[in-house]
């Protein structure tokens, strides 16, 4: 099993190889794959160093599965020249989520949609993954009606360079920006570019992705969202109405039952998800669950995830064990 990393030096392909050999993906041989300034450099999987290739030779070296995170501009010039060779790519960046003709996969809600003729497969947006990981055993019991989400993003979502913008800002030095204000001591509401009904592209993400993965167009969404100077991990703030009432002990009891959710909601001692603890985790964590009380047959609840695990990395590579499980590859 020949595996490519594209983007195998950036934030989330570095991830991507931590999770491959964490779960023990039947990788027999990694190849990186990077820009051409990055030829020739070594990075390490599993106790190995392999030298980065180039996009052209990678194909040629036909890996079964390519995992994707190189940019969108990347992915829409490279990802069919590698499914031509008899590659499935698993592409994290936003070129295919939205085609119609690419199905966009979180294993958990709609792997088995998934056939040998997929060789292009797109991953979810980072805030979309956890929300619909959630989202989904409660619409299946008591129907979605509208979704109303307001995100705090860590500065990981954007890369290094804001990882770097951060530190600089604590330790006031000058630096390169990636943000056009300061992210430390603030809150950026404004993630990816501005659309023509002023929201930003990253709201919109939200909005088109969650219809599309749980299969269901008549999900209402709206979204703001919201860059803050964390360093790993989303949260979101997500208000739901359903067509029909929910009792909650039976809500906690499907969110705990779901794979991939961890339920921390207990006031008592303090219990609900925070950034702090999820960074470096592969779970969704769910917590502040509670009706809200000023309409009928709705929940408030909080879902924190590492978006650079669950968020990016760890979903394609779950794609890609189903992938393997179902012989699919």
């Amino acid at each position: 099993m020949k595996v490519a990393v594209v983007g195998a030096t950036g934030m989330v392909g570095e991830v991507m190889r931590k999770v491959l050999a964490e779960r023990n993906f039947p990788v027999t041989e990694l190849i990186p794959v990077a820009s051409e300034k990055s030829v020739g450099k070594e990075v390490e999987f599993n106790g190995k160093q392999y030298k980065v290739v180039s996009l052209e030779d990678a194909v040629s070296m036909k890996p079964q599965i390519a995992l994707f995170s190189a940019g969108g501009d990347t992915s829409k010039e490279w990802a069919p020249k590698f499914a031509a060779a008899g590659t499935t790519v698993i592409d994290n960046s936003s070129a295919w989520r939205m085609d119609p003709d690419k199905k966009l996969v979180v294993p958990e809600i709609n792997a088995h949609e998934l056939t040998k003729n997929d060789k292009i497969i797109a991953n979810p947006n980072c805030s979309t993954i956890q929300m619909v990981l959630a989202l989904n055993p409660l619409h299946k019991k008591y129907n979605i009606k509208r979704v109303v989400v307001s995100t705090y993003q860590s500065v990981t979502g954007t890369g290094l360079k804001a990882v770097q913008q951060l530190e600089n800002e604590y330790k006031g030095i000058q630096g390169e920006m990636a943000y056009k204000y300061p992210i430390h001591r603030n809150a950026i509401p404004h993630i990816d570019v501005f659309e023509d009904n002023g929201y930003t592209k990253e709201e919109m993400k939200m909005t088109r992705e969650t219809k599309k993965i749980m299969g269901d167009d008549s999900i209402k969404v709206t979204a703001t969202t919201v860059r803050i100077p964390t360093v790993g991990g989303h949260s979101e703030a997500v208000n739901i109405e359903f067509t029909n009432d929910f009792d909650l002990t039976e809500v906690r009891r499907l969110l705990s039952e779901t794979p991939g959710i961890t339920v921390q909601d207990n006031t008592d001692t303090f219990t609900y998800p925070m950034p702090l603890y999820a960074e470096g985790k592969d779970d969704v964590f769910v917590g502040r669950i509670r009706r809200d009380e000023s309409q009928p047959n709705t929940l408030n609840m909080w879902i924190v995830a590492d978006n650079l695990r669950k968020g990016a990395a760890t979903n394609a590579v779950q794609i890609g064990e189903y992938l393997v499980a179902n012989n699919l590859v």
